[in-house]
């Protein structure tokens, strides 16, 4: 079955311990919907300005997403200037222009209101509502988010948690939101409000993933260079979210799995900068990249 991602496409300029870029594809949406398509058709919404790339473009047309929901806006492209400190887990934002995304309002073609699995990328609660409120009776609806809206938005992102099924954020998110140090008491918290499960993503130490049937934890593949670590979070979420899709049903050993192949998609994304490994991945690599992080999880399998 299809998936609907929506979020935001932006160009980056990235610094890192092992160089510098500028002009790279970034955004939330650009990260997740090329993590999905190795799983299922893709539908992208966002939006860009007149300047953006036509070479940007053709990374999602070589891998089959539909760009139909795809605004061009008068103006420019949104960008986003980061900074990574020599640990490559600190990351300091030196600038960001909104540009056309300042106005944006998602706005979805007739096609795709039936999709039946949605990602809801990192943006702002009230532009994730909007687009719940154009969906008819979606199956399933995954949702990312980030500290901002936890402290800029509260009141309408709890609004949204009743109207998902799974919730992603981080560690530290989940704490702030729930108000709860404890990830285990933080995780029921938050499914007490709405959705039926939550992924708690733990950057290197891997993935805490809850339910009522139980939990289940994804460790990190250990990589011996990491050049860019922007997207890695989207690249999991939408890999998680396009396994989803292309199931028969979804429950928590099939959400196990999906927390394996978001996690596999992100070790590749974190191995170069932008998008540029995840667009260049094999099926054989990514074959072999699974079975090594099965064996992480069970040295017998």
């Amino acid at each position: 079955m299809s998936v609907l991602v929506v979020g935001t496409v932006g160009i980056d300029r990235v610094e890192t311990p092992h160089g510098e870029r500028s002009n790279l594809l970034g955004g939330s949406a650009s990260f997740a919907s090329l993590a999905a398509s190795f799983h299922a058709p893709v539908s992208l919404v966002s939006v860009v300005g007149q300047d953006f790339p036509a070479h940007h473009r053709a990374v999602w047309e070589k891998r089959g997403i539909n760009l139909t929901g795809l605004q061009v806006a008068s103006g420019q492209t949104f960008r986003w200037h980061g900074v990574y400190e020599e640990n490559m887990n600190n990351r300091r934002t030196i600038s960001t222009e909104l540009n056309v995304l300042a106005d944006f309002q998602p706005v979805l073609p007739a096609g795709l209101k039936k999709l039946p699995f949605v990602m809801l990328g990192n943006l702002a609660p009230d532009l994730q509502h909007s687009v719940l409120d154009q969906m008819e009776k979606p199956r399933f609806v995954v949702a990312d988010t980030m500290d901002l809206w936890i402290h800029t938005a509260r009141p309408r992102l709890l609004e949204l948690l009743g109207r998902i099924d799974l919730l992603i954020l981080n560690d530290s998110e989940a704490k702030q939101l729930a108000d709860e140090p404890n990830l285990l008491k933080a995780s029921r918290w938050l499914r007490e409000r709405g959705p039926k499960y939550v992924a708690i993503k733990k950057g290197e130490h891997g993935c805490f993933l809850t339910g009522s049937e139980g939990a289940f934890a994804a460790p990190a593949i250990p990589l011996e260079q990491v050049l860019d670590p922007t997207g890695a979070g989207d690249t999991f979420a939408g890999g998680l979210a396009g396994y989803l899709a292309g199931q028969k049903g979804v429950d928590l050993p099939t959400l196990a799995k999906g927390v394996i192949e978001g996690t596999v998609l992100a070790s590749f994304t974190v191995e170069d900068f932008s998008l540029e490994r995840l667009a260049s991945l094999t099926e054989k690599e990514l074959k072999q990249r699974r079975q090594e992080l099965l064996k992480l999880i069970n040295p017998n399998s």
